[in-house]
């Protein structure tokens, strides 16, 4: 980028004010948007961190979050604050009532269940409530989606009761383990139209 092009653009009136008050181009403070394959290791970064300190288990692996934000980016949302990463969502398409095995690695494009994979918040941004804000944003995105009907997830026991904060409920044990661990499967009625607040990107 030559140096020109790197200097914030000036309006006339702007010549006449002192430095300090002159515009400046910024990133937005705060955006939601779908992820892309671009956003995959600052993802599993994230995830990592909050997965390997507490279960020992991520979700998905590097190869799976490239996999998922190459076949449905549309069912990921990602929060960023001016431009970097602090927590996001990612789902795919599921074809049953309930999730097995083959779920954690397949996206049925002919499905009408978002099995939502992870949802997890940058360390610096945890305790912040960011974790229900982007839940909420997500599921009020897939009321816009007609052929959504429900959200799925598999959680451990001590995450139910933040699930069911956002409106999951609980349907019984799931089938699916990963090494040790055992998960409670909920599930959240998608129904109605959404109506997203105006500077959403959705």
């Amino acid at each position: 980028m030559s140096v020109v092009s790197a200097r914030p653009f000036l309006l006339r009136q702007d010549l006449d004010q002192s430095p300090s008050r002159l515009r400046r181009h910024t990133l937005p403070a705060s955006e939601f948007r779908p992820l892309n394959p671009q956003d995959a290791i600052s993802v599993f970064e994230i995830e990592r961190e909050a997965f390997i300190s507490v279960s020992g288990e991520c979700p998905l692996h590097l190869d799976e979050v490239r996999h998922f934000l190459t076949l449905c980016p549309e069912l990921s949302l990602g929060w960023f604050e001016l431009g970097r990463l602090v927590a996001f969502i990612i789902g795919s398409l599921w074809d049953e009532d309930r999730l097995t095995t083959d779920a954690l690695t397949l996206h049925k494009p002919d499905g009408h269940t978002v099995h939502i994979h992870v949802l997890a918040v940058h360390r610096t941004f945890r305790q912040q409530g960011k974790g229900s804000i982007l839940m909420w944003r997500y599921l009020q995105y897939l009321r816009c989606l007609p052929y959504v009907r429900r959200a799925t997830l598999m959680c451990e026991d001590m995450l139910v009761p933040f699930y069911k904060k956002s409106g999951f409920k609980v349907v019984g044990p799931c089938a699916v383990t990963v090494a040790h661990l055992t998960f409670t499967e909920m599930q959240f009625a998608i129904r109605g139209q959404a109506y997203m607040r105006r500077n959403s990107h959705f």
